[in-house]
């Protein structure tokens, strides 16, 4: 089943470009801007199944177009597509709820897989280039817990931290509800509760964590 993007970049080459790719790979383009002050209007007029926004755009640049679509629409997915591996970038776009971090040089096939795990999977990703710096600055902002030996994950509930376990072995809520025997609703809602919880802003974060912690299902067992 085909995919339907709105693309937001000033570059008009890289537009084009791109269009053409993702059309020989089945993707649709339904509208491919150079700024994002019509943002709104779009996503309500086509409905796309996900949108891929630049970073660094003249007047009102990516993360405010980000903020502004994540006011109106919690769900859609939205991922930024950048030249930009600066980790403020990264990190500020998956806290204003980001579902995915890719980079331009990225291959075509790398980036049409990663679209459909976002749009059909549920999963946040993040370009594999920049896995390093995210978890540097999330184990960086948990430094202070490591050193005095006090868990981050202390304030979990059982059910709380099974769901963790799963998040770091990169399964979707989907996939967490049908293992689990719960609705999908139920684990947005532990989700939420795990990220409050554990002081970060996206499920990609907690997983870092989880992972550098060596919490997983298999250590719960």
């Amino acid at each position: 089943m085909g995919l339907r993007v709105l693309l937001i970049d000033d570059h008009t080459l890289f537009r084009v470009g791109l269009e053409g790719l993702l059309a020989s790979r089945g993707i649709e383009i339904v509208a491919s801007v150079g700024s994002g002050q019509d943002c709104l209007r779009l996503v309500k007029d086509l409905e796309p199944d996900v949108v891929l926004l630049d970073m660094r755009m003249p007047g009102i640049d990516g993360l405010s177009v980000l903020k502004l679509l994540r006011q109106n629409n919690e769900e859609l997915p939205i991922v930024m597509l950048t030249t930009s591996s600066d980790e403020g970038d990264l990190l500020e776009s998956l806290r204003e709820g980001a579902q995915g971090y890719l980079l331009k040089d990225m291959e075509p096939d790398d980036l049409v897989l990663a679209l459909r795990d976002i749009v059909n999977n549920g999963k946040t990703v993040v370009a594999p280039d920049l896995a390093p710096i995210l978890a540097k600055a999330v184990q960086g902002s948990h430094g202070e817990e490591q050193t005095v030996n006090v868990s981050p994950f202390d304030e979990l509930t059982p059910r709380e931290t099974e769901i963790l376990g799963l998040l770091a072995e990169g399964q979707s809520n989907k996939a967490i509800a049908r293992n689990l025997g719960i609705s999908d609703g139920t684990v947005k809602l532990h989700v939420k509760a795990i990220l409050r919880k554990l002081d970060v802003h996206s499920r990609v974060e907690a997983a870092v964590m989880a992972v550098e912690y060596g919490l997983s299902r298999a250590s719960l067992e």
